[in-house]
């Protein structure tokens, strides 16, 4: 599949319909058994904040486990991704991932690798959340503020280290966008997932992260980070006083870390709309809707239809960004 495909492939991502007559249905009502929620990031990052809250409301609401497995094995979530693609398109394995869904198979592309798995393989189910991403600093750096960092990053090029959840992944491409709009050259320090990332900024191994306001609200209260910007295009209640990037003259500097449910794209569709149901019941439950505000990440929720053309678009913008990023090791 070229570039062009890959693109009407989003641009069509499925509200899955299949025969009534598949086997897997035609076994008795769903959920009969135990429900896996793939999240492809170690334990700490976006995708699993959004993960458990909500896996705990689904086996309530399905009255089966609902058992999150994190399948961190590197690659910006691609393994994982690509785990939950092939998959028993059955409802019994779910997957819980980011904005870099489309992102990691144009990066494959781009380097003339094996095509891990095609977004066309996937029906999203419900967007859980959107935030747009913060760049954070240890609290010891020498910088208070973007302009400092960028000046440093100027006269040391290469030199100020910062950590991803992988190459090609939400964090990588934020950061990636800011840099090549200030003219500046960072080291790149990829981890197995945004969770070891933040690790490292707090024991000082890296200098700088994109991340998203859940996962740096506590460490930025306790005084152990500061945050220098954020990738919105506006700011947000839980970090009132930080200028976006647009407001500090970086106008093309614009990203959001979403985290949404996905199936498979042959998932019959009688599962896929109790799936549906379950997810627009969980996301009212009242300790999801407590966990995330407390988490300063509020509900973004959209059901299937909504949520397939948020897809699409977003996909095609953070495509194009990957294309401008070019091979960066």
């Amino acid at each position: 599949m070229n570039r062009r495909e890959l693109l009407r492939a989003a641009a069509a991502l499925p509200i899955a319909h299949t025969a009534l007559t598949n086997s897997a249905f035609a076994q008795g009502a769903y959920p009969t058994r135990n429900i896996t929620m793939i999240v492809p990031f170690p334990a700490g990052g976006q995708a699993d904040l959004a993960a458990r809250p909500v896996a705990a409301a689904l086996e309530r609401i399905l009255g089966k486990p609902v058992i999150v497995d994190n399948r961190a094995g590197g690659a910006g979530g691609s393994i994982g991704n690509a785990q939950a693609a092939r998959a028993e398109p059955d409802g019994y394995t779910l997957l819980m991932t980011l904005s870099s869904l489309a992102v990691l198979p144009e990066a494959d592309r781009l380097f003339d690798r094996p095509i891990a798995y095609e977004v066309s393989q996937f029906a999203p189910i419900a967007r859980v959340l959107a935030d747009p991403t913060l760049l954070a600093v240890p609290a010891s750096a020498p910088w208070q503020t973007l302009q400092e960092f960028v000046d440093d990053a100027k006269k040391r090029p290469g030199q100020i280290p910062y950590g991803s959840s992988g190459p090609y992944g939400t964090l990588h491409v934020a950061m990636e966008m800011f840099a090549a709009s200030a003219g500046i050259k960072l080291l790149h320090v990829p981890f197995r997932g945004a969770g070891p990332a933040l690790t490292a900024l707090l024991s000082g191994t890296v200098q700088a992260l994109a991340s998203a306001p859940g996962t740096l609200k506590q460490q930025v209260a306790d005084g152990k980070m500061r945050v220098l910007a954020n990738w919105g295009a506006e700011r947000i209640a839980s970090f009132p006083d930080l200028p976006t990037f647009k407001e500090l003259g970086y106008k093309d500097v614009e990203f959001y870390i979403w985290a949404g449910l996905f199936a498979q794209a042959a998932l019959p569709a009688p599962i896929m709309n109790r799936l549906r149901e379950a997810m627009a019941q969980a996301v009212k439950a009242p300790e999801v809707v407590r966990t995330f505000e407390t988490a300063g990440s509020p509900i973004a929720y959209l059901d299937a239809p909504e949520f397939s053309t948020f897809v699409a678009a977003d996909s095609a913008r953070l495509i194009a960004a990957v294309k401008k990023i070019g091979k960066v090791e």
